[in-house]
C-alpha cells in the first residue's frame, strides 16, 4: 500500500475514516448554513456572526482541559458514542427551530453553545482515539489521513450547503447534518475491539488535570507548539466568519458564491493534508515556518481586487492552514507518553480552538468598525509574526539546550523525574 495510505490497511480505521467523512460533510454543510442564518436573522451583522463562532468555542476553552481527564479515565469508543449522540441531537433541534419558523439569532446562540460542549469533550476523544486504532508507528499517517477526509468533506460540504439553502432554506441543512452522525455511531459499532491498542487508563486520583499542565509546562517543544497553534487559533482560523464577510460585503455575492469560497479553499488543505500524511515526522520549524507563511498568505488575499482573484488565493492559504495543524498535531501526538495523551491533547484543543471566543468577536468587530477586508489583515498579521517568533527561537541558541529529557509528575509531591525522550530533540530539527 501507498505510503500516503498506510494507516489504511488498519480495518477499524477504515471504518472509522469513512464514517468521518460523511459526518464532517454535514458538519461542514451546518457551519455554511449556520452563518448564513445568523446574517439573516441579524440583516448582516459581523459581530452577531462573531458572537455565535465565540460562543460555538467557547466551551473548548473551559470544558475541554476537564474532559482530557476524563478521556485518559474511561473508554474512547464508547464515550465517542455518546458525544455524537448528542452532537447530532443538537444540530436536530436547530433544523426544528427554523424550519418551524420560531428560530432567532438567541436561538442559534444557545444551540451554538450546546454544539460546543459536545465538540470540547468529543475532539479530544477523537484525537486520543487515533493511535488506539492504528499503532504508534501509523499515527503520523493516520493525523494526515484525518486531516485529507476532514477537508475533502469542506470540499464538498461547503458547496453542496449553497446549493440547499438556495433551493430549500437553511433548516433542511441542520436535518442533513444531523442525520450524518448516524455513520459515525455506526461505524464505531461495527469496529473489533480485539483489534484496538487501548492505552493504559489513568486511576481517579486528585491533581490529574494539574498534572497534564505540568506535564506541557516541563516540555519546552510542547510549549512552543501551543504558543503558535493558540495565536492562529485564535485570530487567523476565522475563515467561517472572515469569508462569509468578505463574500457578502466586499464581493456582493450570495449563498451560492459564500459556499463555493469554502469549497475552494478546502483543495488547498487537502493537498496539505495528504502532503502530510506522506510525512513521518513533523518538526517545531515547520510549524512556525507554516504559520509565517499562512499569515502572508491571509493578508494578500485581504488585499484581493476581485471575487476571483480571492478565490484562487484561498487556495495557498488553505494548504499553509492545514500545514500548521497536522504538523502541530503529530507534533504533540508523537511525543507525549501514552497516559498522558488525552490530558495533553485536551489542552492542546483547548488552546488552538478555545482562543476563538475571544479572537472571533475581537475580529468580528473589527470587521463591522474597519470593514471585512481588514479582519484577514489583523488576522493573518498576528498569526505571521507569532510564527516567525516561535521560528527564531527554533533556530536560536536557547533551544539548543534542550537536553531531549522529558520529566513526569509522580504522584506524590508533583516533583518530576526525569526520562529520556529522543522525540523531543528530533521533533525540533
Amino acid at each position: 500500500m501507498s505510503p500516503t495510505f498506510s494507516a489504511l490497511a488498519h480495518r477499524n480505521y477504515r471504518l472509522y475514516i469513512i464514517g468521518a467523512l460523511i459526518s464532517n460533510t454535514g458538519t461542514w454543510m451546518q457551519r455554511v448554513a449556520q452563518d448564513w442564518l445568523v446574517l439573516e436573522l441579524t440583516h448582516g451583522s459581523a459581530a452577531a456572526l462573531g458572537i455565535t463562532t465565540g460562543l460555538q468555542f467557547l466551551p473548548m476553552l473551559l470544558v475541554t482541559p476537564i474532559a482530557g481527564v476524563l478521556v485518559d479515565r474511561v473508554s474512547k469508543r464508547r464515550l465517542l458514542l455518546l458525544t455524537q449522540g448528542f452532537l447530532g441531537i443538537s444540530a436536530l433541534a436547530l433544523g426544528i427551530l427554523d424550519v418551524t419558523g420560531v428560530v432567532t439569532v438567541y436561538w442559534v446562540y444557545a444551540i451554538a453553545l450546546l454544539l460546543g460542549l459536545g465538540a470540547a469533550v468529543d475532539t479530544p476523544t477523537r484525537q486520543a482515539f487515533v493511535v488506539e486504532m492504528v499503532g504508534r508507528d501509523s499515527l503520523a499517517n493516520a493525523v494526515g489521513l484525518n486531516s485529507a477526509a476532514f477537508n475533502a468533506a469542506r470540499i464538498v460540504g461547503p458547496g453542496l450547503a449553497g446549493l440547499m439553502i438556495v433551493w430549500v432554506g437553511t433548516g433542511l441543512v441542520f436535518f442533513v447534518n444531523a442525520f450524518s452522525f448516524v455513520a459515525v455511531v455506526a461505524a464505531q459499532l461495527l469496529m473489533d475491539p480485539k483489534q484496538l491498542h487501548p492505552a493504559k487508563r489513568s486511576v481517579r486520583a486528585p491533581g490529574q488535570l494539574r498534572e497534564g499542565l505540568v506535564y506541557i509546562r516541563r516540555r519546552r517543544d510542547l510549549r512552543l507548539v501551543l504558543v503558535v497553534v493558540g495565536v492562529v487559533g485564535t485570530f487567523g482560523f476565522n475563515f467561517q466568519m472572515t469569508t462569509a464577510l468578505m463574500a457578502t460585503q466586499v464581493f456582493h455575492k450570495g449563498a451560492g458564491q459564500y459556499g463555493l469560497l469554502g469549497s475552494i479553499m478546502a483543495v488547498g488543505s487537502l493537498s496539505g493534508a495528504l502532503i502530510a500524511a506522506r510525512r513521518q515526522r513533523p518538526t517545531l520549524r515547520l510549524v512556525a515556518g507554516a504559520a509565517g507563511a499562512f499569515g502572508l498568505l491571509t493578508i494578500a488575499c485581504g488585499l484581493m481586487p476581485t471575487y476571483v482573484s480571492f478565490a484562487v488565493l484561498l487556495v495557498p492559504v488553505g494548504l499553509s492552514a492545514l500545514t500548521v495543524m497536522t504538523a502541530a498535531n503529530a507534533t504533540m501526538q508523537m511525543s507525549v507518553a501514552p497516559e498522558f495523551r488525552g490530558r495533553v491533547m485536551a489542552w492542546y484543543m483547548a488552546v488552538f480552538m478555545g482562543g476563538t471566543p475571544l479572537g472571533a468577536p475581537l475580529i468580528g468587530w473589527v470587521g463591522e468598525v474597519f470593514g471585512a477586508r481588514w479582519t484577514l489583515i489583523v488576522g493573518g498579521a498576528v498569526s505571521g509574526i507569532a510564527g516567525l517568533i516561535v521560528l527564531l527561537l527554533a533556530e536560536g541558541h536557547t533551544l539548543s539546550t534542550l537536553t531531549g529529557r522529558e520529566r513526569r509528575p509522580t504522584q506524590d509531591d508533583g516533583d518530576l523525574v526525569s526520562e529520556p525522550v529522543p522525540e523531543v530533540e528530533a521533533a525540533l530539527r
